[in-house]
């Protein structure tokens, strides 16, 4: 049956985590990019900085956008949407009071101190309990809350190394990090989903509790096959560049253009397509299977190398396109920005900043049928919102939550 009333249309308007407030105690990425999720997803989501200086990724450039005092990095544009900001100094006595008024009112709150520094902040989580049995608190470590190293200061590519990723990223040989904080990114995620899961127990129990990940975990959890490959099968992972480690071919070949293609042959079927395209014998006793492809893949990858070099790399995309075969190019951000594709799919976003005009930057990548999201909130001056927040805070023991000032 399809709804088309009024109050159908306000229930699919209406975000999914519309009315749960979000303290975000964090800084850097992994928090505040937890943070902006659940911001996207509809939660009001109050960032507390410290006063003067705020996050320190307001200063992480070049490049910047804007000049004198609402000089911005790119770097805080990127994880800071649909928050509002208040400038706070724990050690200040009125400025805690506003601090515990929002802890009592809050549904979730976000920290990725050092294991340690809140309690010597004396908000150890038992205290934030005492204050808010309801509160799900989200602590986010490098290496995670106990063990040898629970103290250990940790940034991305110091993890990516622990954690064993640089060992299978690059060139053969060469060690490298991921483009991306790909480990302050995952440690985000997680910390979405143990949130979304302690709130979901809140339903039935009436209390909060305290969710731990770390950026540690967060990259051994992304090792999936290459875990078990070494953990069950004994073979150790090594970094194989561009290619795959178990499927052939797969990998990135040179056009006659100087362009790269990309190809991803998982299955046999996949091969014969392949094959029959670039004119190469499928039945060849040397690639007849996968494990043939494998124990032969410098003799491949040779033909390979010498097929793709008689075209230019739009042609062998369409070509490849067009029996089923998953290529694609390897493009620049620049390219990725304007593709059609990546901006039907919404995550390309605008915002309107109040000091710095329009700004585009990259949009959540989570739809859902039952909310299309109509704007974005730009990220905050700091402190944009203290008054209103301070307010509110002084009402803790008897107001709701007020409809934002954005």
């Amino acid at each position: 049956m399809i709804h088309d009333t009024e109050a159908d249309q306000r229930a699919h308007d209406r975000p999914p985590l519309d009315g749960l407030v979000v303290l975000d105690l964090s800084r850097v990425l992994s928090g505040p990019y937890a943070a902006m999720i659940l911001g996207d997803l509809g939660a009001r989501v109050i960032k507390v900085e410290r006063p003067g200086i705020g996050d320190e990724t307001r200063g992480w450039g070049p490049p910047f956008v804007g000049s004198g005092p609402d000089r911005t990095s790119t770097y805080f544009l990127s994880v800071n949407r649909n928050k509002e900001s208040i400038a706070l100094d724990f050690a200040d006595d009125q400025d805690r009071v506003v601090l515990e008024g929002m802890i009592r009112q809050a549904d979730v709150l976000i920290e990725n101190f050092r294991t340690g520094v809140l309690d010597r902040l004396g908000l150890s989580h038992a205290r934030l309990h005492e204050l808010n049995p309801s509160l799900v608190v989200v602590s986010i470590t490098g290496f995670g809350p106990d063990g040898p190293l629970a103290g250990k200061a940790a940034y991305d590519q110091i993890v990516q190394g622990y954690a064993g990723l640089m060992s299978l990223t690059g060139p053969v040989g060469v060690p490298s990090k991921v483009g991306l904080p790909i480990a302050d990114l995952s440690a985000g995620m997680f910390a979405v989903i143990g949130a979304l899961a302690a709130l979901g127990a809140r339903e039935q129990t009436g209390r909060g509790q305290v969710v731990h990940t770390s950026l540690l975990a967060g990259v051994v959890a992304l090792h999936t096959f290459q875990g078990t490959r070494w953990l069950i099968g004994g073979d150790l992972p090594t970094a194989t560049g561009n290619e795959h480690p178990t499927l052939a071919p797969y990998g990135a070949y040179r056009c006659a253009d100087d362009r790269l293609v990309q190809i991803a042959v998982g299955n046999e079927s996949l091969w014969c397509r392949l094959a029959e395209t670039l004119d190469i014998d499928a039945a060849d006793p040397r690639f007849s299977s996968n494990e043939d492809r494998r124990r032969h893949e410098d003799s491949l990858n040779e033909i390979l190398e010498n097929r793709f070099a008689e075209r230019p790399a739009e042609q062998w995309v369409k070509e490849l396109d067009d029996v089923g075969v998953p290529c694609g190019l390897i493009r620049t951000l620049d390219d990725v920005y304007d593709d059609p594709q990546v901006r039907s799919q919404g995550l390309v976003a605008e915002v309107d900043h109040p000091e710095l005009g329009r700004l585009w930057v990259p949009g959540s990548p989570i739809r859902m049928s039952g909310y299309a999201p109509n704007a974005h909130q730009a990220p905050p001056r700091l402190d944009q919102h203290g008054s209103s927040l301070r307010r509110w805070a002084s009402q803790a023991e008897t107001d709701p939550v007020p409809t934002s000032d954005y």
